[in-house]
């Protein structure tokens, strides 16, 4: 999906928002999107999710699946949790019963299942949350647009949104994402785009580290002589161990999705071992 010398205006004479935006999103990356308040960030990922439309200039290339997740979602819709989940599957062309399974899924997932049958007017603004967040992954989307996403989600929520993310990148999505903490996802992002003034320019992403957050240690054999799978989900760091076994240290963020893709292997990986580390120092409380 390619967007070209792209243009948008505030209102039909008003100054430009972004112009000559010329950006390309590769299948399988995780695109952190960043820039001041008011620069067009959420322009841009409306343009991309085809909630917008240039002023000027043109999507080219077919658009896969897209979901997104908007900075505000609108609550007061005539449907309850359920209901609403349900009818996004069906527009996305799932079949009612396949929409209904994956809706009660995600809110278990996300911790919400108890307010399923709550009509969307009446939810807390981190239930509703959690709700736009469903609503984008149970379409298994091949694009994934997140504004301020995790912002009013509890702690296991952001995490199992983390999650969803690296899943959804190591089964080929490709997932664009604003929010205001600066950690969010440290290390993951293949790609960092800066808005400045009208333009968008690429920044280098900043190195996984220990002040990531948690990180899981996983150790895994294979078949001799295949190599390990491409573009692992969340970069992880690679050790040699004895008896030709290889250590991968990870954010935990990412240690489900990681699991996932060296199970699925064609060969598989052979996982023998699991452990999660201690917090960094400078992180403890």
């Amino acid at each position: 999906m390619r967007l070209e010398a792209v243009g948008r205006r505030y209102g039909p004479a008003g100054p430009w928002v972004l112009r000559g935006i010329d950006l390309a999103l590769p299948a399988g990356a995780l695109v952190r999107v960043e820039g001041a308040n008011g620069t067009g960030k959420s322009t841009l990922l409306r343009l991309l999710a085809g909630t917008d439309a240039p002023t000027e200039g043109r999507i080219t290339r077919h658009r896969p699946r897209t979901a997104y997740v908007p900075e505000r979602f609108p609550a007061a819709l005539p449907f309850t949790a359920a209901g609403y989940l349900v009818h996004l599957g069906r527009i996305h062309g799932l079949r009612r019963a396949e929409a209904a399974r994956r809706a009660e899924e995600w809110l278990t997932r996300f911790g919400a299942a108890g307010h399923a049958g709550m009509p969307l007017a009446e939810l807390s603004k981190g239930t509703a949350q959690k709700v736009a967040v469903a609503q984008a992954l149970l379409a298994e989307p091949g694009l994934l647009v997140l504004d301020e996403a995790w912002t009013g989600l509890d702690t296991a929520a952001r995490d199992e949104l983390d999650r969803a993310v690296a899943a959804r990148v190591a089964a080929g999505s490709t997932v664009v994402y604003v929010d205001h903490d600066p950690r969010r996802l440290a290390g993951a992002a293949d790609t960092v785009l800066r808005v400045e003034g009208t333009g968008l320019r690429e920044v280098p992403a900043a190195p996984a580290g220990p002040a990531a957050g948690p990180r899981v240690r996983i150790e895994v054999t294979g078949p001799p002589g295949t190599p390990l799978p491409d573009r692992l989900p969340g970069a992880p760091e690679r050790t040699a161990t004895e008896g030709g076994a290889l250590r991968l240290t990870v954010a935990a963020a990412h240690s489900d999705a990681l699991l996932t893709t060296l199970l699925t292997a064609r060969p598989p990986w052979h996982v023998t071992g699991v452990a999660v580390l201690p917090a960094p120092a400078d992180e403890a409380v």
